[in-house]
C-alpha cells in the first residue's frame, strides 16, 4: 500500500509540473488574480459578465470583479444597492493586473485542482507508512516532511500570483517542486531496499566508485543550476510575447539576453559531463547503464527542444516539454546518485574502485 502510494505521489508531482508548464506556455499565470480562490470563487467564472457589477446582488466577502480596468475586492457580505458605491468596495492591492480570459483561467484553475488532488495520495502514504513502524520508521518521518514541503509549495504558489509572476520566486517555485521529487524518490528507494539475506548478498556483489559518486552529484547540481537559468530566460520570453504579441514568434529572442547565452553554453558542460559518467559506468561496469542511458536520451530531447524553440521559433508544445523533460532528467540523474551513496555505505563489502 505504501509503495503504491508513494508511486502514484509521484506521478501526480510530475502532473503538476506538467500542468505548470502548460500554463506558462499559454501565459495563464495570471489567469486567477488571487489564491486559493480564483476571482473570489471557487469554481472560476466562465464568463466576464459574472465579473461586471450588478445591482441588487448578493456579494460575498473576498469576491472581486472588475471595474474600469482595476480590480475590486468586497471586503464584506453585502447586497448592491440600484447604483455602484465605491465605499463597499476595495481596491486589491496585491498587484494591479485586471483582465479576464476564460481560457487562461480555466488553465490556471485546473493547474491548482491538480496541486489539490496531490495531496490525497501523499496522505494516504503518509498513514500507510505507519505499517513500518518497527522495521523503518524513518520512513514514516520522511513521509510526513512531504506535507509541510507541500504547503510551502503552495504558499510559493500564492507568492507568485501576488506578485504577478516576478521570475525569482517562479525559479525558487519550480526547484522547490524538484526537491520534493528529490525527496519521494529517496523515499522510493530506500522503501525498496532488500531486507532478506538474499538482497544484502546481491548488493555485494556492485562496485563503488567514489568518483562516479562526487561527479554525478555535481550532475544533480548543475542540472538544478541549468533549470533556474532555464526559468529566467523563459521569464524574458513572456516579457517579449507581452509587448510584441503572441503571433511573432520570431520576436520573442530577439534580441537574446546573456542569460539566453549561459543557458544555451551551460548546456554543452552538462552534456560532456553526462556522457563521461556514461563511459566511466560502462567501463567500470558500475551496474547504471540503463537509466544512465535514459539520462543521454533526455539530454538529447532537451538539446532538441532547444533547437527548436531557438531556431525555428517556438512550435506549439515545445515550451512546456523543455520543462517537463529537464524534470524527468533531475528524476533520473537523482536515482542514480542514490544508487551510488548506497554503495558508499556498502563501501566495506564491496569491490572498490580507484579514483
Amino acid at each position: 500500500m505504501y509503495r503504491k502510494t508513494l508511486k502514484i505521489s509521484i506521478i501526480f508531482l510530475y502532473l503538476i509540473i506538467i500542468a505548470g508548464a502548460v500554463v506558462r506556455m499559454t501565459g495563464s499565470g495570471m489567469g486567477c488574480p488571487d489564491w486559493p480562490k480564483c476571482f473570489g470563487f471557487y469554481i472560476p467564472p466562465t464568463e466576464e459578465s459574472q465579473l461586471q457589477w450588478e445591482p441588487n446582488k448578493d456579494y460575498t466577502e473576498g469576491q472581486i470583479i472588475i471595474v474600469q480596468e482595476s480590480l475590486r475586492i468586497a471586503p464584506k457580505d453585502f447586497t448592491s444597492a440600484t447604483t455602484y458605491t465605491e465605499n463597499n468596495w476595495a481596491t486589491y492591492d496585491k498587484h494591479d493586473y485586471a483582465a479576464f480570459n476564460v481560457w487562461h483561467t480555466w488553465i490556471e484553475y485546473i493547474n491548482r485542482l491538480v496541486t489539490v488532488l496531490a495531496g490525497i495520495p501523499i496522505l494516504l502514504m503518509i498513514i500507510s507508512a505507519f505499517w513500518y513502524w518497527k522495521r523503518r520508521p524513518w520512513l514514516i518521518f520522511g513521509s510526513f516532511f512531504v506535507l509541510p514541503l507541500m504547503g510551502f509549495q503552495a504558499w510559493l504558489g500564492k507568492q507568485v500570483v501576488d506578485s504577478n509572476l516576478l521570475p525569482v520566486k517562479i525559479t525558487i517555485h519550480m526547484i522547490a517542486a524538484l526537491l520534493i521529487v528529490a525527496l519521494l524518490l529517496y523515499l522510493w528507494y530506500k522503501s525498496q531496499e532488500k531486507e532478506s539475506v538474499v538482497g544484502t548478498l546481491s548488493r555485494k556483489l556492485k562496485k563503488y566508485d567514489p568518483q562516479f559518486k562526487n561527479l554525478m552529484l555535481l550532475a544533480v547540481v548543475l542540472t538544478l543550476v541549468q533549470v533556474a537559468f532555464g526559468t529566467q530566460v523563459r521569464q524574458y520570453v513572456d516579457e517579449q510575447v507581452m509587448v510584441v504579441g503572441y503571433d511573432a514568434k520570431d520576436q520573442w529572442l530577439n534580441p537574446p539576453t546573456v542569460m539566453f547565452y549561459v543557458h544555451r553554453s551551460f548546456s554543452i558542460l552538462v552534456t560532456l559531463l553526462n556522457i563521461y559518467l556514461f563511459w566511466r559506468n560502462r567501463k567500470y561496469i558500475l551496474g547504471h547503464t540503463s537509466l544512465l542511458k535514459w539520462v543521454l536520451i533526455l539530454i538529447a530531447l532537451e538539446v532538441i527542444t532547444g533547437i527548436l524553440m531557438y531556431y525555428i521559433d517556438f512550435p506549439f508544445g515545445t515550451q512546456p516539454l523543455h520543462l517537463v523533460i529537464a524534470s524527468l532528467l533531475f528524476g533520473v540523474q537523482f536515482y542514480v546518485l542514490l544508487e551510488s551513496f548506497s554503495r558508499k555505505r556498502e563501501k566495506a563489502v564491496t569491490q572498490s574502485i580507484p579514483s
